[in-house]
């Protein structure tokens, strides 16, 4: 309600619509893609987590087949150095944008401890799983192959 107010324009009514007739397809595409980057980070010697509700060692793997079918579009991961290694992997990228926004057709990261959950204590963020070296990357609809490419260039940073 806030962003658009309590009806929409028809202009912006239709535009949205047209923007739900294609969210399926490309889900689909954003989660293939966030599984090839989970399983590339996964082996990757600077990352020291990852967190991916589409790969079989996800603790709650069982709940997300039954509910999802498959992962997610989302995928978090630690690098070594804290929040230093995180900043130089996240400054180094150069087709994944920073914002705070996830779930974008273009691929995204955020750096969750000094974005989403800055205001949570650090005892509360390390309660949750996030750390300062913690990255929150959300798949777009680029070619797998230049976001694996992309990572593995901007983790040489760390």
């Amino acid at each position: 309600m806030r962003q658009t107010g309590p009806s929409l324009s028809p202009f912006n009514a239709w535009v949205l619509l047209k923007g739900l007739e294609t969210l399926g397809v490309r889900v689909r595409a954003q989660t293939e893609n966030a599984a090839k980057i989970a399983e590339a980070l996964a082996s990757h010697p600077k990352v020291t987590r990852l967190v991916y509700p589409g790969r079989a060692d996800h603790p709650q793997a069982a709940t997300v087949k039954k509910q999802m079918g498959a992962g997610s579009t989302l995928v978090g991961f630690e690098v070594k150095d804290g929040k230093a290694g995180a900043f130089r992997c996240l400054n180094a990228l150069k087709i994944s944008r920073i914002s705070n926004n996830l779930g974008d057709a273009k691929s995204l990261v955020t750096h969750p401890a000094t974005t989403t959950h800055q205001r949570l204590a650090p005892e509360a963020r390390a309660e949750l799983g996030i750390s300062e070296g913690f990255i929150r990357f959300s798949a777009g609809l680029e070619h797998p192959d230049d976001l694996i490419e992309d990572f593995q260039r901007a983790l040489e940073q760390v």
